[in-house]
């Protein structure tokens, strides 16, 4: 069964190009293409993608807020951001918004169809530069007067924390079942249980929180 896509970018000629790449490659098929994140939801509704391209500069609504939107209304699609820029506000407030990947614009077609399966079976692509910059955010001394939460207020299974360090390495849910000899769907009901517990909505949120709490090493 192929991927289903769906693509938002107000570049007709990166719309084109992408649309070309996709359906010509094995496994991949365009499910909707738009200019603007107006009506997003009856769009979404009627593309029904598996995974969907989210530019950021948009006009209207930007990629961000569409971000926001999908995750409340469309919690199961993975969204990666597709975009020209990489400064830190960008980066960060499109991972609180709940992307689950982060590539730029010129990364290479092969990259890509790479990247939107690795977000579809649940990991988090990043560029390089971009993961850089989020490894640096992550790694910031918190305030003194911030005290970290205690790991054991979670109270996370033995096999959520093993997922979960897993997953902080940046391992894909197919990766995590193959390293733990269990199947893919037990690994998406560990993650289920995990975004319960610690009272996330996305990967990124996981990671982020698992690694400033300290919840694994």
């Amino acid at each position: 069964m192929a991927v289903r896509v769906t693509i938002f970018d107000d570049n007709k000629k990166l719309l084109d190009s992408l649309s070309v790449l996709l359906d010509g490659s094995p496994g991949f098929q365009v499910a909707g293409i738009f200019t603007d994140c107006t009506d997003l939801e009856s769009k979404v509704e009627k593309s029904q993608p598996d995974v969907v391209l989210m530019d950021i500069e948009m006009p209207g609504i930007n990629g961000i807020e569409g971000v926001k939107i999908l995750r409340q209304k469309f919690p199961r699609i993975n969204v990666m951001m597709q975009t020209a820029f990489e400064n830190d506000e960008n980066v960060f407030e499109a991972i609180c918004a709940g992307a689950s990947g982060y590539i730029l614009k010129n990364t290479p077609p092969a990259k890509i169809l790479e990247c939107i399966i690795e977000v579809y079976q649940g990991g988090s692509p990043m560029s390089p530069s971009v993961a850089r910059k989020v490894l640096g955010f992550l790694q910031q001394p918190k305030p003194e007067d911030k005290k970290t939460e205690s790991t054991n207020v979670y109270n996370l299974s033995v096999r959520e924390k093993e997922v979960l360090s897993y997953l902080v390495k940046g391992m894909s849910y197919k990766m995590i079942a193959d390293q733990c000899s269990i199947t893919y769907e037990t690994v998406r009901s560990h993650m289920k249980s995990i975004y319960e517990k610690l009272h996330v909505a996305s990967m990124t949120e996981a990671v982020a929180k698992a690694i400033h709490n300290k919840i694994v090493m």
